[in-house]
């Protein structure tokens, strides 16, 4: 019989739609605190220079500035995984835009106009513009005392080079399962750093008050994280530190580690203590903070005459740009699922977190898994080619399923997705049946493109998630977890999950929206599609801890064993007598008997959890188990194609993508298809371009092109059911997902419309005319 659900699988109304759609939302940047000053930075015109003066006299006598700072001011290094970033540039700049100077004044007007002020003189140095270029054997070495640096364990740097990090895969035999291919193919594909667009830029206020605490306010994703890397870079008990997020404008993994909190909480230092707000306007958000790593990859990949894969040989070298930050991991979790969503027995590989002198790379939407995806969707398309194949037919035949491998030797269970059913799902939707290349006159041609995707949580194997439940009078529940709103919905989700655990209205449930770290449950941080998978099994778990304080209670009052005491719809009564129920509110804050006598007291319910049975890789074979839980899916395109102009129009887009429960049909739509135009625009739109010193020449929005109104495409969107056995009522992660077969389908059917296989992004107009000219 299947089961009837109160509050999972509909759409109620987003808890913070209201403030959202009436602008009455309070994000970090609208605060303003008694005595706060304001900054700005002075930064570097050169990718890679010594610092041979900065003279900052001819600023400090203008109007409302209380202090000028430089790197030599502050001797620490932080980083996220790898210690190896100044607070401000110190001896020489990395990257364009390095701030190497900062103002403090008591308007940000006058911090900016001081900051042109402050004069700086360097000495250019070789730029190192590609990870290939930086590994060649004469290339400058950008950080030479990366032996030096402190990093955590899973992180492995080869000092007096440029690699930040390495991770290797050795699953079979490559050398056997290459001889039994009958097809071969080679290639390497590339594309450059991007940024994340969010609409909120980043801010952090830090003052120090009187007793030493450091009180934090941040537009960041992991308010955790930042309280305990700034414990560490700065030797300050965690339980000092105090770190407020607010909802948070957008973050795509760009606010999911920690960026201008030190500088901030490093000013109010030497500014005695009083606030001090750090802000990056849209341009600075640019160049001076990290945004989306770039990849230049190689792959040989071999498959028999029927099309199963037999071996892969790939070599994934990251952009990091000037510093690790968050890349040394997203090259990790690249290789951790190197092989796509495919059976593939036989894997070498090698994924580099590599230096260069472009603005560095932190965590992006899909997290490695994008750039994996591109390299091995066109590999199969190109196989596909040498085959004569259906590329949809090749990728049938390779789906991954229950008691396959992944690349770490991980056996996959009855948890793992339908990826065939999801093929089948998105090939109906584009009518692929019907035919991928279509003329429709001289010039325009109509084509598609296919793709699959998988993904799983890349996160540290102690990740973890706290919730809190308390209740009001009335029977209503408040819900504290550490869980951001970054946009995603998620505290909708976790409202809905409560509330179907008491099998009360939505509206029932008040999620504490704000985080404080003093007073919100840990929580590892707001990244990796994990969060309403285990915060959500926090609360669940927070639920039956309170249903079983709330019968031992009830047990007293009704003269029962607890186990006969039944918890549901808003009442306390006995299971075979549901008309002797009182109100839960009567009894959530204590009992109070008709002579007066109470008993009981509030009712707290606590739940936890934190990733079950994950391992480190063996950094020789790469073997062990750092996968959660994988989310299966695939996704295609139809795109119309002016191949005299090379100008284009993608028509329609599908996903579909086996995700268990949905929890909230209408943001889980939302999410999916945000994903594919992001998907959209990084495939075609997104990525900086440089001059010859690798210095950025669009970095603003009048020149960074994004997906704009009007551009998007007819999208579908299907979800599958395969339950998530130890998910929240079965659901699984789904928020970074949809973007990350989009650039490898959109390739796919850009190269059958120009006649020749596309290796780089962005696909531009021109890039498709050069194409198509040559054919």
């Amino acid at each position: 019989m299947k089961q009837t659900r109160t509050a999972i699988g509909k759409s109620v109304q987003r808890i913070d739609a209201k403030d959202k759609t009436c602008g009455t939302i309070r994000y970090t940047d609208d605060l303003s605190l008694p005595g706060m000053l304001y900054t700005a930075f002075v930064k570097s015109p050169h990718a890679h220079a010594t610092i041979d003066r900065i003279d900052p006299s001819p600023a400090l006598d203008h109007p409302g500035v209380l202090g000028i700072f430089t790197g030599e001011d502050f001797n620490c290094l932080i980083g996220l995984y790898l210690g190896d970033k100044p607070p401000l540039a110190r001896k020489k700049v990395r990257h364009f835009g390095e701030p190497v100077a900062v103002v403090v004044a008591h308007t940000l007007k006058s911090a900016r106009r001081a900051a042109k002020k402050v004069w700086v003189s360097y000495t250019p140095l070789p730029v190192v513009a590609s990870p290939k270029e930086a590994l060649e054997k004469n290339a400058p070495v950008i950080h030479d005392r990366l032996a030096d640096y402190t990093h955590i364990d899973a992180i492995l740097p080869e000092p007096g080079t440029n690699v930040a990090n390495r991770t290797r895969i050795r699953k079979g035999d490559t050398t056997a399962g290459f001889k039994l291919s009958c097809v071969v193919i080679e290639e390497t594909f590339s594309f450059p750093p991007g940024d994340h667009v969010f609409m909120e830029d980043r801010v952090a206020i830090v003052e120090i008050r009187s007793d030493g605490r450091v009180m934090v306010r941040s537009s960041t994703q992991s308010p955790f994280g930042v309280q305990s890397l700034m414990s560490s870079f700065f030797n300050i008990p965690a339980g000092k530190i105090t770190v407020t997020a607010p909802p948070v404008g957008g973050g795509f993994g760009g606010k999911a580690g920690i960026g201008i909190e030190p500088i901030a909480y490093l000013l109010s230092k030497k500014m005695g203590g009083r606030p001090v707000r750090v802000c990056l306007d849209r341009t600075e958000d640019f160049i001076c903070a990290p945004g989306a790593p770039g990849i230049e990859a190689t792959i040989r990949l071999g498959a028999d005459k029927k099309g199963r894969l037999t071996a892969a040989d790939i070599e994934l070298l990251f952009d990091s740009g000037a510093y690790a930050d968050y890349a040394v991991n997203i090259s990790r979790a690249a290789a951790l699922a190197c092989s796509g969503p495919y059976r593939i027995d036989n894997i070498k590989a090698d994924s580099l977190c590599v230096y260069t002198n472009h603005p560095f790379a932190t965590a992006y939407r899909g997290f490695g898994h994008i750039e994996l995806a591109f390299v091995i969707e066109r590999s199969l398309d190109l196989l596909a080619q040498k085959l004569s194949m259906d590329p949809l037919v090749i990728r049938e035949k390779n789906a991954i399923q229950a008691g396959d491998t992944t690349p770490t030797q991980n056996l996959l269970d009855d948890n793992t997705g339908d990826l065939k059913g999801c093929i089948a799902k998105v090939a109906k939707r584009i009518n692929w049946a019907s035919g991928r290349f279509l003329r429709i006159n001289e010039t325009i041609v109509r084509s598609k493109g296919i793709s699959c995707f998988w993904k799983a949580p890349a996160i540290p194997t102690n990740t973890d998630a706290g919730a809190i439940i308390t209740f009001n009078n009335d029977g209503s529940i408040n819900l504290a977890t550490g869980a951001v709103e970054i946009g995603q919905g998620s505290q909708t989700g976790l409202a809905q999950i409560t509330a179907e655990a008491f099998g009360i209205d939505t509206t029932m449930v008040h999620v504490v929206r704000e985080i404080i770290t003093d007073r919100a449950p840990h929580d590892w941080a707001t990244a990796a599609s994990r969060t309403l998978f285990m915060a959500g099994n926090a609360a669940l778990m927070a639920c039956e801890d309170a249903k079983l304080k709330i019968r031992q209670t009830a047990a007293q009052v009704f003269k029962c064993d607890p186990d006969d005491i039944l918890v549901a719809k808003g009442t306390v009564s006995l299971k075979n007598s549901p008309n002797t129920g009182i109100a839960l509110g009567s009894i959530v804050n204590g009992y109070t008997f008709k002579d007066g006598k109470s008993m009981g007291g509030p009712i707290i319910g606590t739940g936890r959890y934190i990733t079950p049975n994950l391992t480190h890789i063996d950094p020789v074979t790469g073997k062990g188990h750092p996968a959660l839980e994988w989310t299966i899916g695939a996704q295609a395109v139809e795109v119309e194609v002016d191949t005299s102009d090379g100008s284009f129009k993608v028509i329609q887009a599908a996903c579909a993508m086996d995700v268990g429960t949905v929890i909230h049909p209408d943001l889980a739509r939302s999410q999916v298809v945000g994903a594919m135009a992001m998907g959209i625009g990084f495939a075609t739109k997104e990525a900086f371009a440089f001059d010859s010193r690798q210095r950025v020449l669009n970095g603003s929005l009048r020149d960074f092109k994004i997906l704009r109104y009007g551009e998007q495409p007819k999208y579908h969107v299907d979800f599958l059911c395969t339950p998530q056995k130890d998910g929240p009522f079965g659901a699984r992660g789904l928020g970074e997902h949809g973007i990350i077969g989009m650039p490898g389908a959109l390739a796919s059917a850009f190269s059958r419309a120009v006649g020749s296989q596309l290796t780089k992004l962005p696909i531009t107009p021109e890039a498709l005319w050069e194409k198509g000219s040559q054919q």
